[in-house]
C-alpha cells in the first residue's frame, strides 16, 4: 500500500474516532468535566461541516489507489472545518481541554500531506 494512502486512511480513522469521542462524551452527562452544552456545540459544527461524510469519502478514495488531487481537497476541506472548532474549544478550554489532544494529532496528520509540496 502506498505511505500517501495510509496516512489518508489513518486520518479518515482519527476522524472517525474524534466523531465517537464527542458523541460518548456528550452523551455522559455526569462526568466530571463534562457540559453537554458544549460537547453539542462540537458536535453541531462535526455535522455541519460533514467530517462524518470527508473521513468515509477519505477511505472510499484510498482504498485501491491513491488520488493525490481529490485527497488533498477532502483535507482542505476538513481542515476549514477543524480551524472553527479549534477556536470554538479554544475559548472553551476549561470545558474542552480533553479534545487537544485529539485536535494536534488530526492537526499534525493534515500538514503532513502539505510537506512535500512545499518542499
Amino acid at each position: 500500500m502506498n505511505f500517501e494512502m495510509q496516512k489518508a486512511n489513518m486520518l479518515a480513522d482519527n476522524i472517525i474516532a474524534l466523531l465517537k469521542f464527542v458523541q460518548k462524551n456528550y452523551e455522559v452527562k455526569n462526568s466530571f468535566y463534562s457540559n453537554p452544552d458544549k460537547w453539542y456545540q462540537i458536535k453541531l459544527l462535526m455535522e455541519e461541516y460533514k467530517f462524518k461524510i470527508l473521513a468515509e469519502e477519505l477511505k472510499r478514495i484510498n482504498r485501491f489507489i491513491w488520488d493525490e488531487k481529490y485527497t488533498h481537497y477532502l483535507v482542505k476541506q476538513f481542515r476549514k472545518g477543524k480551524s472553527v472548532i479549534d477556536e470554538y474549544v479554544k475559548n472553551n478550554y476549561d470545558d474542552l481541554f480533553i479534545l487537544t489532544a485529539k485536535l494536534y494529532t488530526l492537526e499534525k496528520l493534515c500538514q503532513s500531506f502539505y510537506k512535500e509540496q512545499v518542499g
